[in-house]
């Protein structure tokens, strides 16, 4: 489950295991996208405008840190298009939505009103 609290300035997020999973697979990629291109961590900081804290924790898959940053970090390694295809190829929700359609719906009668 996902719960956030703030004690004292520390910000801390708990997420699904399977959720931790896929962030740190995340920040695994842009860390090795980063090395692929041969850009260092300070080049791609100030192309980011960001710290190399925020990158370091970007790269191990950190909760904490704003998608807007992640955004930037794609953006500033040419990845931005990745996150165009989300919910692209949505099997489940396109069944859902189609069986929806076949599902005939009828208004419940409104109180106070016989039905006609």
């Amino acid at each position: 489950m996902y719960n956030i609290t703030n004690i004292m300035g520390e910000r801390t997020i708990t997420l699904a295991p399977r959720a931790e999973k896929v962030l740190a697979e995340l920040g695994e990629n842009i860390k090795l996208a980063r090395l692929r291109r041969k850009l260092s961590t300070t080049q791609i900081c100030e192309r980011a405008g960001i710290s190399r804290n925020t990158l370091w924790q970007i790269e191990k898959g950190s909760p904490t840190v704003a998608m807007g940053y992640y955004v930037q970090v794609l953006f500033v390694l040419g990845m931005e298009n990745d996150l165009r295809g989300v919910g692209r190829d949505d099997t489940l929700g396109y069944k859902i939505q189609d069986s929806e359609l076949l599902m005939v719906r009828e208004r419940a009668p409104k109180y106070g009103k016989p039905k006609e």
